[in-house]
């Protein structure tokens, strides 16, 4: 993969030193000292807050202002500890990690599911604990996972050295990467997709999420498309009081593999929708989902217009 930012070596060491620092700490103490962060988040002004109110106001309209108030606190307060809880999930062992993980029989269907040899795709939203979905799944499967470097070289290092350290393969998210999801399937392996991530310029389209327009990518329902592979979603749960993680894997409904990109991009956001409802307080609610939908909307426009005029 090549590799592009800038080094900036002194913000990945700065980096490094925090999270290994958060490592130091019983995952309850991870988590206190997260939610102490969650609050600072809650009672300050910043742009988190200010994505997560306008996503939040934007995705419950039919809430009160009290009810999209608590689930704002109760998101930054995990989005918190969903940094610091970094430290344990990025350094500690398997040894001392996979004993924090309740698995209901997620992977037992998963196995069931590679038995047809089409391989397994794997959806993991931006819900809960994604960090260790990836790092679970690939300590039972081969993963091959699509991965979009920060800017700053020196953090991308040492993120892509802790994610792969059960043996996962991160993949760029372009014509290459596209390519070794594929391959993946064909090897008869999962790979890992974050399906409500933003697909850039030429991956997706405009679909509802939660009742309003947000970029949807489009390559889940091509990769279902063009290899038959089972379709899961799967999360982890966070639990109260550093108790550990749930690890959650729902088999995808009908229609996730439309022909019709619009139609299957729709149907994708409908079951994300499903997920994030059963625990909307660990949500990404700060994730910039519908941010560049009118971006989006004036580039469609302005090829149409280009278009017509063609003609």
């Amino acid at each position: 993969m090549k590799k592009k930012g800038k080094k900036r070596p002194l913000i990945g060491f700065l980096f490094q030193t925090v999270i290994r620092f958060f490592s130091c700490f019983s995952l309850k103490w991870a988590h206190r000292i997260g939610t102490v962060l969650g609050w600072c988040l809650w009672l300050l002004p910043n742009p988190l807050k200010k994505i997560s109110t306008e996503n939040i106001t934007t995705a419950f309209p039919q809430y009160s202002e009290k009810e999209r108030k608590n689930l704002l606190r109760a998101s930054l307060i995990e989005l918190g500890k969903g940094f610091t809880e970094l430290g344990p999930l990025w350094c500690w062992p398997r040894e001392r990690l996979l004993p924090l993980v309740q698995d209901d029989g997620g992977s037992a269907a998963i196995g069931k599911a590679l038995e047809q040899q089409k391989g397994v795709l794997l959806l993991s939203p931006h819900l809960g604990a994604w960090e260790l979905t990836g790092w679970y799944w690939s300590t039972l499967f081969p993963v091959t996972a699509m991965y979009r470097p920060p800017r700053v070289r020196s953090i991308s290092d040492f993120m892509r050295q802790v994610r792969e350290r059960e043996g996962a393969k991160l993949v760029p998210t372009d014509i290459v990467g596209i390519k070794a999801l594929f391959k993946a399937l064909k090897k008869n392996e999962t790979i890992g997709i974050l399906p409500d991530q933003d697909p850039g310029k030429r991956g997706g389209v405009a679909a509802p999420f939660f009742n309003h327009p947000a970029t949807t990518m489009t390559l889940v329902a091509k990769l279902a498309q063009k290899t038959g592979a089972p379709v899961f979603f799967t999360f982890a749960e966070r639990l109260p009081c550093g108790a550990g993680y749930s690890i959650h894997v729902l088999e995808a409904q009908k229609g996730i593999a439309d022909t019709d990109e619009t139609a299957a991009a729709a149907e994708l956001n409908r079951q994300i929708e499903s997920c994030v409802h059963l625990m909307p307080q660990q949500y990404l609610w700060s994730y910039g989902r519908y941010r560049k939908i009118k971006k989006y909307q004036k580039r469609q426009r302005r090829q149409q217009q280009q278009l017509k005029n063609a003609d």
